[in-house]
Order: C-alpha cells, then structure tokens, then sequence
C-alpha cells in the first residue's frame, strides 16, 4: 500500500471583519471622545436646549432610537461628567489611574459582556444591565473606556484645554508622549494671538490689551 503523506490542515478562513461603524463605534478612542463631549454638554451652565445637545451626542456616537432620554435625566448626568471631570484633569498617568481607579470601585458593577440582544457585536460593560439609567451607563461606560485607552496608551487619557477662555475636556487623537495642551487648534491659535498681543504691549509699555475686560480679552 503506497504511504500518503497526511496533507497539513487547511488554514481557515479570516473571520468577518466587523463593518466599520460597529468598530468604530466600540473602539476606545471614539468612546471616550464621546465621555468629553458629554461632559463639555454637560458642565455648562443648565440652560434650555442641554437635552438636544446631549441627545445629539449620543446619536453621533451611534446611539439608536428611541433614546428615551429626558429631563429628569439631565441632574444625574450631570453629577457624573462632574464626577469624571477630574480624570481629564488628572496630572499625569498615576494620578489619572488612581482617579480611575476609585470610581470603577465605587461607581460600577462588575465586568460583563452584552450584544444588547444581537443587536451589536460582544462587548464589556460595567453597569448593572443593559437597562441601566442614563447617567450610570454614561458613567461606568465611560470608566471602562478612558481606563483601556490609558492602558493602550500608557498615558492620561485626556486632558483639559489651557486656553483661558476654554475649559472643555478633550482626548488627544495622536498617539505622541508629548501631552497636548488645547482641546482644538482655534483654542491654540486665540492663545497665540493673544500671547503675541501681550507681548507687543509689553514692549510698548501698554496696559494688556488680553487682559478680561478689555475689547481683545475673554468675555
């Protein structure tokens, strides 16, 4: 009988590639873009028309209809963008971890996998269900993501904008060691100008012309 040489198992086929928006959508970077952006809606003033804004987020971010999202929403949200608020501030890694750190312990439920019924690809939560209220799922959901893009990053994971007439929270896109200081480049040009102006009065011998109250300074 003539030896057959046993053929090497065939290499299997690549899995499906997710479709874009399902990747995106539950990529760490884009969730936490959608923490700040939240918490920017959220932490200012409480005004007419901050639920549209927040809904309109959540709809950019992929969020489907029906929301159910309402004004008796808005006071819990906005407690948790106050909460999360110091862990774009944080100085540093370490600190942005310990930060982290305290709020999954005692603001989140334990890690779980969802597809919310087939309707999205497996994955992590840490809020109690899929049913959660509105803020503890902005909360946890956002724990969770700054917490793995610290971890990919081995850096803070966001940062709060340095212009004196900004104070949103942003999350760098770059992947660079050097820490951004401005959350967009119109933050950084006003800066700028502005230093450039402050600078010229000084050698003029010129009260500064930036300085609040005056026509170039914040309002």
């Amino acid at each position: 009988m003539r030896y057959i040489r046993p053929m090497p198992p065939l290499p299997l086929p690549p899995p499906a590639p997710l479709p874009a928006e399902d990747a995106a959508r539950h990529s760490a970077l884009a969730n936490s873009r959608r923490a700040a952006d939240l918490v920017n809606v959220l932490s200012r003033e409480p005004a007419d028309g901050t639920l549209d804004r927040v809904a309109g987020v959540l709809r950019a971010y992929g969020e489907t209809e029906p929301l159910g999202l309402t004004g008796a929403d808005l006071p819990e949200l906005r407690e948790a963008a106050a909460a999360l608020r110091p862990v774009f501030a944080a100085d540093g890694v370490d600190a942005a971890a310990e930060r982290l750190n305290a709020l999954l312990a005692e603001r989140t439920g334990p890690l779980r996998l969802t597809s919310h019924g087939g309707a999205s690809p497996w994955h992590p939560h840490v809020d109690a269900d899929d049913d959660a209220p509105w803020a503890r799922w902005f909360l946890a959901s956002s724990c969770l993501t700054l917490a793995v893009l610290l971890w990919e990053r081995g850096r803070a994971p966001g940062g709060v904008c340095a212009s004196a007439a900004c104070e949103d929270v942003f999350v760098p896109l770059g992947s660079g060691r050097e820490r951004r200081r401005y959350c967009s480049r119109r933050c950084a040009t006003r800066e700028r100008v502005a230093a450039h102006r402050r600078a010229k009065d000084a050698l003029r011998g010129e009260p500064d012309s930036t300085a609040p109250g005056t026509p170039n300074g914040p309002r």
